[in-house]
């Protein structure tokens, strides 16, 4: 593929993407972005098909009431703050931070001296983001529309990546972590929630809208994912899937199969400090 077929392919793959997640942002009442597949592309705000999904991911009620309404979208396929660590007066950077739940949870954690620094491509989830934080008077968080490849953020500026279930959107993966890596401090290091796949996806899932929108037909191997982020230049890189994320991930695409490919993971790793 030619370098210009390349960026018209990537181009189109994330306006698929930025309009799915577009329609999720401006729901008004539950529904799924991706028409047959509900998954981590959104189910509106239902509040309480929300707390559900959500809690079934890894959070707690009480993570749940910390948030201003309307900010658990019921997005996501884990709980990336469960493996972040985060320390008072840290900077945090969300990739992919839609209606800001994890950004605001992370506020939390850091607490005033502290920052948080979302991230999204979607002008609408922005949008979404924003009045949230106004509605939770969050004087520690903000947003910025930009793209996860490339980061509206100085070098080293960060000292945690957080994100879940957005990576596995992008269409250049290796670029993300390039990204990545030129944010965070040194000593600095990620904690991720996505999706990965265990076997190779056949190609009519690999092509699949839905899917690809839904967090799954875009799912890379394992290995694969633990040589980009190595690449990238980061160590210690832990990839831990969890297989009963099966379940949830059969809900995600009734009847396509495609927990037979794919599962949840927690995907870890460090900015060498020198």
């Amino acid at each position: 593929m030619s370098d210009t077929d390349k960026h018209t392919h990537h181009d189109s793959h994330r306006n698929q993407v930025r309009d799915a997640y577009s329609q999720v942002a401006e729901a008004n009442n539950a529904g799924s972005c991706c028409g047959e597949v509900s998954s981590c592309c959104g189910t509106g705000d239902d509040a309480a098909i929300n707390t559900l999904i959500s809690t079934r991911l890894g959070y707690s009620e009480q993570d749940l009431l910390q948030v201003p309404g309307g900010a658990d979208m019921g997005l996501g396929c884990g709980n990336p703050q469960a493996i972040a660590a985060l320390q008072p007066g840290e900077v945090v950077v969300d990739l992919g931070a839609g209606g800001g739940f994890d950004c605001f949870l992370a506020a939390a954690q850091v607490g005033e001296r502290g920052r948080v620094i979302g991230v999204d491509m979607t002008p609408a989830m922005l949008s979404k983001a924003r009045a949230n934080a106004g509605k939770g008077n969050y004087h520690n968080v903000e947003f910025r529309l930009g793209e996860i490849e490339y980061l509206p953020l100085a070098d080293a500026s960060a000292d945690v990546i957080i994100s879940n279930c957005v990576i596995n959107l992008s269409p250049d993966k290796p670029q993300v972590f390039r990204e990545a890596f030129r944010v965070l401090k040194p000593g600095g290091r990620l904690a991720i929630s996505d999706v990965v796949a265990t076997v190779e996806l056949p190609e009519a899932m690999r092509t699949d809208a839905a899917l690809i929108a839904g967090c799954m037909g875009n799912a890379s191997l394992i290995e694969d994912l633990e040589r980009m982020i190595a690449e990238a230049g980061f160590t210690d890189v832990r990839i831990a899937p969890k297989d009963d994320s099966r379940e949830f991930i059969r809900d995600w695409a009734p009847g396509h199969g495609v927990e037979e490919y794919v599962v949840s993971a927690t995907i870890e790793a460090v900015k060498p400090a020198a």
